[in-house]
């Protein structure tokens, strides 16, 4: 088999991958739906599309979207060595987007400019490790340009939807991580879960 016809039969392959997963998606949430199984199965599926999507944003420079009806495309990734996790962060914080992954807030900056970027996301799934967090853990986010950038965990809160002290035009470079809360709690209520972190070329360079 010739290397064109190689690459031809992998792209196939991965469009074929794509479609199943989708698809998927899909049904297990008609035979599942109102369970909280499904929940976890459906946010385990979409990263594993969202994945794929971001390694080929990185590569290309271009957004790829993760199924081709989506109305949002991976943005970062976000990791936490320390507690070895590692998800894909979509662009915009609709409803929609947080079923599959943490959501970069719109009206924040991205990570690694001025400001202070915020990501979202459910406290039972893609942000379920936050509760594990702790000062001083290492957040890093890769971009989707390829750009690595690590942030210092400085402290966490717990504040009102509505009352959260969150500045996205705060002098130097910050980031907010952002779930409900409490962690166990079944129903939505008002309160969130708030790990702050600042970049640490940024806390290298006040020193």
């Amino acid at each position: 088999m010739s290397n064109h016809q190689s690459i031809l039969k992998g792209g196939a392959l991965a469009r074929s991958l794509s479609t199943l997963l989708a698809c998927l998606l899909i049904a297990g949430g008609l035979v599942l739906a109102g369970q909280g199984i499904w929940i976890h199965a459906k946010a385990f599926a979409a990263q594993i599309l969202l994945e794929r999507a971001f390694t080929q944003s990185v590569a290309t420079g271009v957004p790829v979207k993760p199924w081709s009806w989506a109305d949002t495309w991976p943005v970062a990734r976000i990791e936490v060595p320390r507690l070895e996790t590692a998800t894909i962060a979509l662009k915009g914080a609709s409803g929609q987007a947080l079923a599959f992954g943490p959501g970069h807030l719109d009206n924040t900056p991205e990570a690694g400019n001025q400001g202070t970027a915020v990501y979202a996301a459910h406290r039972d799934t893609h942000f379920a490790f936050l509760k594990n967090v702790e000062p001083n853990d290492l957040i890093r986010i890769t971009r989707r340009d390829g750009k690595v950038v690590t942030y210092h965990t400085t402290h966490m809160a717990v504040a009102r939807w509505d009352e959260a002290p969150i500045d996205p035009q705060a002098t130097g470079k910050h980031l907010v991580l952002a779930t409900c809360y409490p962690f166990d709690a079944v129903t939505p209520g008002p309160l969130r879960y708030l790990v702050y972190a600042d970049q640490v070329a940024d806390l290298a360079e006040s020193e």
